[in-house]
């Protein structure tokens, strides 16, 4: 978790990789590499949730 939310300040680092996205920024394949690289663990984190119940 703490992955994604690094950085703290100015704004969260996966703040800043989905307002790209939402722009349509996001271009380069190392921003896109980044931004699931950050969101693995939280994408990790609810299916092991959801298989849980």
């Amino acid at each position: 978790m703490l992955l994604a939310l690094a950085p703290f300040f100015p704004q969260p680092h996966l703040v800043e990789k989905l307002r790209m996205l939402a722009a349509g920024e996001l271009v380069r394949p190392l921003d896109i590499f980044d931004l699931v690289f950050r969101c693995a663990p939280l994408v990790l984190l609810v299916v092991k949730r959801a298989s849980s119940r």
